[in-house]
């Protein structure tokens, strides 16, 4: 993870300086974007951390690193503007409670379903807590960590830098107010007048808008997907399978060498695989549509909650387990194709404040209805040294995740199916994890059989790890 920690002095502190104007808390516009379409459509996406000791921990350094997270990007929450076409804004939140330690130990092959039970536990960003950290002791004498945070708070990568800042006790001085700082008037006049401030770009981002109306009217309609829209299912809420296997990180970067790829390169092949193996659809296209995420964070000052690009390639899969050229140039070809062409999305981003939940439930089904369905690689990078010692001391497994809060029966079928996964690397470990959210009915519908799964996914490129 390339991500630079800030310094002593970084204008991030310059900021909070004795006679300064107060930093600017409003939320990005795509933060804001993020977090409402998802709130419309009636999604909680979490993130989380975990961490196994082959021992038992240091609970004091693991209270301390608790107290540093919350001097940091996760010592934040969501405060709603009072126009119902205002910005949000971040404020302070307030100390975090105390870590949850679980009474009994649990069996050591239940660790998986335990990391997926606290995925599951109440984050909010607005109400909080934030995120929250869990711990249980397994019944083989190890421990388990889990830290869950609100994706609404910070992505994958900031978090891992908080976690990181955290564990180096570097705080952050971000200069956020309390919650309720603004008396309701106050509040109401500064929107307005910040609101009023906006219109020019909101006036282009209508033109683009119409723009955009016209060109999708001009295509005709969407084509229909090629799997069927499952209108079945309660409100029964459920949990994706999930695995996590891990590779000694030489052999890894080894076998990607010895099949003419990048060790990154080897990960996307690795889910183009999975997908394949699933009996995913795309719509007809040829070899396997993946979404590439990219980190978009490039300085430790970097405030926002979510900081990622997406980057769709197509990959093939006739030969992809024994030479991995074609996958690298396909990759490459999709990067390149993603720097030379605008961002459209990005003219319709001030048309945020002003979408209302029936445009953002619209927005959602129409990403579920994408005919190509694509796959999901994201890229952690490196978690680099301090991350992967919680209690002070170098723990013995990690990985970090996405995953979804109150998902239910009806909206699993509503998705159809899913291939994610979450690709990270800790270099002083010598360890590659990858972490699968997977599911397709009649293929692939428990943790048993998704983790048979995966270990074929690892046979086919000659590859053997251990799985979780």
């Amino acid at each position: 993870m390339a991500v630079r920690i800030h310094s002593a002095r970084s204008p991030v502190d310059d900021h909070a300086s004795v006679g300064e104007a107060p930093p600017d808390n409003r939320l990005a516009l795509l933060d804001q974007a993020f977090y409402e379409g998802h709130r419309a459509a009636g999604q909680r996406e979490v993130m989380q951390v975990g961490w196994v000791y082959e021992r038992p921990v240091d609970f004091d350094q693991l209270e301390d690193f608790s107290q540093n997270l919350g001097r940091g990007l996760l010592g934040r929450l969501i405060e709603r503007s009072p126009l119902p076409f205002g910005r949000h804004r971040w404020v302070a939140a307030p100390p975090p409670r105390r870590i949850t330690v679980a009474e009994g130990a649990r069996p050591r092959a239940e660790v998986g379903d335990w990391f997926d039970e606290c995925t599951q536990l109440p984050v909010d960003p607005e109400s909080g807590p934030g995120w929250r950290i869990d711990v249980t002791p397994l019944s083989d004498g190890s421990t388990a960590i889990s830290l869950v945070l609100s994706h609404y708070v910070i992505d994958g990568i900031g978090g891992a830098l908080a976690v990181t800042e955290a564990i180096l006790k570097l705080p952050r001085h971000l200069g956020y107010p309390p919650p309720r700082s603004r008396t309701p008037l106050q509040a109401l006049i500064q929107d307005t007048r910040e609101t009023a401030q906006e219109l020019p770009s909101v006036a282009r981002a209508v033109v683009a808008a119409a723009r955009e109306a016209r060109r999708r009217r001009d295509e005709g309609d969407r084509a229909t997907p090629a799997r069927p829209i499952a209108a079945t299912g309660t409100d029964e809420p459920v949990v994706a399978p999930s695995v996590w296997i891990r590779f000694a990180q030489d052999e890894w970067n080894a076998r990607a060498g010895d099949l003419g790829g990048t060790h990154s390169t080897l990960a996307a092949a690795f889910t183009a695989r999975l997908d394949e193996r699933m009996g995913r659809e795309h719509g007809g296209v040829d070899g396997v549509p993946v979404l590439l995420t990219l980190n978009d964070r490039t300085t430790a000052d970097d405030a926002r909650a979510i900081a990622v690009k997406f980057v769709r390639a197509r990959i093939g899969t006739a030969d992809i387990t024994t030479n991995l050229t074609g996958a690298r140039a396909a990759i490459k070809a999709a990067l390149a194709r993603a720097q030379e062409t605008p961002d459209e999305a990005e003219e319709l981003v001030p048309l945020t404040p002003f979408t209302p939940q029936r445009a953002w439930r619209q927005l959602a089904d129409y990403a579920i209805d994408d005919p190509e369905q694509p796959a999901v690689c994201s890229n952690l990078g490196d978690t680099g040294p301090a991350a992967i010692r919680p209690d002070g001391t170098l723990c013995d497994a990690a990985f970090a995740r996405g995953a979804s809060q109150h998902l239910t029966r009806r909206r699993l079928a509503r998705i159809g199916s899913q291939a994610h996964v979450y690709y990270g690397t800790a270099t002083e470990m010598n360890m590659v994890t990858i972490y699968v959210c997977a599911f397709r009915p009649g293929a692939v519908s428990t943790r048993a059989e998704l983790r048979d799964l995966v270990a074929q996914v690892a046979a086919d490129f000659g590859l053997s790890g251990r799985i979780e």
